[in-house]
């Protein structure tokens, strides 16, 4: 059985997540929470990985929100952390406000609400976001919610690692404040992804496959992780569900 692209993704999230102790997930995070569960469930029953889901009853022992997020996190109980954006640039700025020049954005977001907190606490934060296109992946945001690198003298234990997107998987470094594609999704070539990114990122002269879920570890994805997932994000599950429907029908066609 092949795997879906959405569990490349989560298989791949679980690989960036291996030796984490405690890991924490935003509201609205389906494919980073399914990641957090895999890597759990394929660490057991060695290591006990704790996972903290915003908006979940059963994957979540916070009784105050993001309050108590904020505070484990910043006495270094959290080890790892999503963050995305309406625009990521090279640096690994991001933005969570709008677009143009603020205040006058001409498009407005949310918030950058605890984003800029939790960058500079939480060691191992990864960028996720599906759309990949230079419309998000821009050289330069538009307005900085959250900072990817900080001068020398600042003390900043946490920060960016990684990239993940519908297309690629970038790593990042600190010391150059770059990105560098580390492997592109099946059916994406470095050209594809150079020709989707507004940014400027380093790559080697040839460009890895991105490795899918083995047999067995797709078998726990479609099974433990769906069933659990399935619990926050019902939708999300359903849809899941239909996509592995749709494509043993097109096999057995």
């Amino acid at each position: 059985m092949t795997a879906l692209p959405r569990e490349t993704l989560i298989f791949t999230i679980a690989r960036l997540l291996e030796g984490v102790r405690h890991v924490a997930v935003g509201a609205s995070s389906p494919i980073p929470a399914a990641g957090a569960m895999l890597c759990r469930a394929l660490a057991e029953p060695e290591r006990h990985v704790r996972l903290s889901i915003l908006g979940s009853a059963e994957h979540n022992f916070f009784t105050n929100g993001s309050c108590e997020l904020f505070d484990c996190a910043g006495q270094g109980r959290i080890d790892a952390f999503f963050l995305g954006g309406g625009q990521i640039d090279g640096q690994a700025n991001v933005n969570l406000v709008g677009v143009g020049d603020y205040p006058a954005t001409k498009v407005r977001w949310p918030g950058s609400f605890g984003s800029a907190y939790l960058y500079y606490v939480v060691p191992r934060v990864i960028l996720f976001r599906e759309e990949h296109s230079p419309r998000v992946l821009v050289d330069k945001v538009d307005f900085i919610s959250a900072p990817g690198t900080s001068p020398d003298d600042v003390y900043r234990p946490g920060g960016p690692v990684a990239l993940l997107t519908s297309k690629a998987l970038f790593s990042f470094d600190k010391a150059q404040a770059r990105f560098s594609l580390q492997s592109a999704h099946e059916g994406e070539s470095a050209d594809s992804i150079r020709a989707e990114t507004g940014f400027a990122y380093a790559a080697a002269e040839r460009t890895p496959r991105t490795p899918a879920p083995d047999a067995q570890t797709l078998a726990l994805l479609r099974g433990r992780v769906l069933d659990e997932v399935s619990e926050t994000y019902p939708a999300f599950a359903a849809a899941w569900r239909q996509d592995i429907d749709a494509q043993a029908h097109l096999q057995d066609a």
